[in-house]
């Protein structure tokens, strides 16, 4: 087929590499520049593991190329709409790119193409995005679910694809192109240089499902809202665990070792963040509230995980006589999750932010998020550094904020920290045995572990 990505964020991106390695020819569009000379030069707008060598390898085999321009639309087969839906102040979502790009694709677009929506969307906007385009055009709602930092992988162990529509063929079209996907996930893992069960790969079974249109927008944002009620409620459970001397982390394990519960986003800590769990929240809240419904249980664990940076900081604080006036601290991490440099609404910039706000001086280092914090997020008071060492020069605190392999093993970086009176975990990432061999106190989020301190 040829297809045609407009937007070249996380989502467009890992989409337009991946048909292209699974025989079909890919066009990119992005308006931005940058991204087009990126892509074009072998290369992902941001870090994803793996995603370069696969961009690079359609690239090569002239099956991806990226243009700002929406002429090629006229050729496509399939137009996948990735554009991005950032949350107005009022929490609803901005709809404006996805209204303008289905306008220009109008523009161009053939007799018979279908026009995909895989940015994720309110329920009841695929139907005003239909009134944009040729009435022989179908319309398909295809939401993604893969997760930054491991979204090859997700590609080739998905659990689920979703097609939604009114035209039950089209549905079909957009599910067997997906399985074109699955169909190359040898050669993609190969070629992207991850490593997995060769065996286990070939025996995966993911679900292809077909679903109304409305229902197609409302899975998408309803599986990232129950995560991220998952992840509040084990923030709140920390706090209780922290007052009654409780471990949060055998508590987790005991509850979602329950079948019906299960394990996963049940990790306490500073709280969740990125470009898709705060504006999906956010964006079911508003889009209940358009319905007539008040979603009070996804209002509360909004402002629990709103709430978490300010409770480490307070019991930082605590612990310091109640102040940090003028206290050398070395903020490790920036990036909403390790694995990706995306800081968008990550909750360690949140920290610097709260750090600086009580006279702090902070120091932070990230290995992949610098660059983009320090242009769209940092405060500027927060000076950065590029390496570990460098953080903790001088720190009297070090706070790990993003769970980075190098942050974990504490034993293998504590030698460089000198002056550190406090180890603060706010993503409860070092291991107990670590903890034991630390000379100063340790403090986490609901974590019964002590130091030797």
């Amino acid at each position: 087929m040829n297809i045609v990505i407009i937007g070249s964020g996380y989502v467009g991106t890992t989409a337009a590499a991946l048909f292209s390695i699974s025989g079909h020819n890919v066009t990119a569009i992005d308006l931005d520049p940058k991204k087009v000379a990126q892509i074009n030069s072998g290369k992902a707008p941001f870090y994803e593991a793996g995603l370069d060598r696969i961009i690079a390898a359609g690239v090569e085999k002239g099956t991806l190329t990226a243009t700002s321009s929406y002429d090629t639309v006229s050729s496509a087969d399939v137009i996948f709409s990735c554009v991005g839906t950032p949350d107005n102040p009022d929490g609803s979502s901005n709809l404006s790119y996805v209204y303008g790009a289905a306008e220009e694709a109008a523009k161009y677009i053939k007799e018979g193409a279908i026009f995909v929506q895989k940015s994720t969307v309110p329920v009841g906007t695929g139907r005003k995005v239909i009134k944009l385009l040729p009435d022989s055009v179908s319309y398909v709602s295809n939401p993604e679910f893969l997760r930054e930092s491991t979204a090859v992988y997700d590609t080739l162990f998905f659990d689920r694809v979703v097609a939604g529509g009114d035209n039950q063929e089209a549905n079909k079209a957009i599910l067997d192109l997906h399985k074109t996907v699955e169909g190359y996930a040898t050669e993609i893992a190969r070629i992207a240089d991850i490593s997995v069960d060769l065996e286990r790969l070939e025996q995966h079974t993911g679900k292809y499902v077909s679903t109304r249109l409305e229902s197609a927008e409302l899975i998408k944002v309803t599986a990232n809202a129950f995560l991220a009620l998952k992840i509040s409620f084990a923030n709140s459970i920390a706090q209780v665990s922290d007052a009654s001397g409780a471990d949060i982390n055998e508590v987790m394990s005991a509850v979602g070792s329950d079948k019906r519960i299960g394990k996963a986003f049940f990790n306490a800590g500073r709280g969740y963040g990125g470009g898709c769990f705060p504006k999906d929240v956010s964006g079911l809240i508003s889009s209940g509230l358009e319905f007539g419904v008040d979603l009070d249980i996804m209002q509360a664990a909004q402002e629990l995980n709103e709430s978490m940076p300010g409770y480490i900081i307070n019991r930082i604080k605590e612990s310091q006589n109640d102040t940090l006036k003028d206290k050398n601290i070395a903020l490790l991490g920036l990036a909403f999750k390790s694995g990706t440099s995306d800081a968008r609404k990550s909750p360690a910039i949140k920290l610097a932010d709260l750090l600086i706000n009580e006279g702090a001086s902070v120091t932070a280092y990230d290995p992949q998020a610098m660059e983009e914090a320090r242009e769209h997020y940092l405060a500027d008071e927060v000076v950065t550094v590029n390496s570990i060492n460098e953080a903790l020069k001088h720190a009297e605190i070090v706070l790990i904020a993003t769970d980075w392999t190098e942050f974990k093993y504490v034993t293998e970086w504590v030698q460089y920290a000198p002056h550190m009176n406090l180890l603060v975990d706010a993503v409860n990432c070092v291991s107990e045995k670590d903890v034991a061999t630390l000379s100063v106190p340790y403090l986490s989020v609901g974590r019964a572990v002590s130091s030797n301190a």
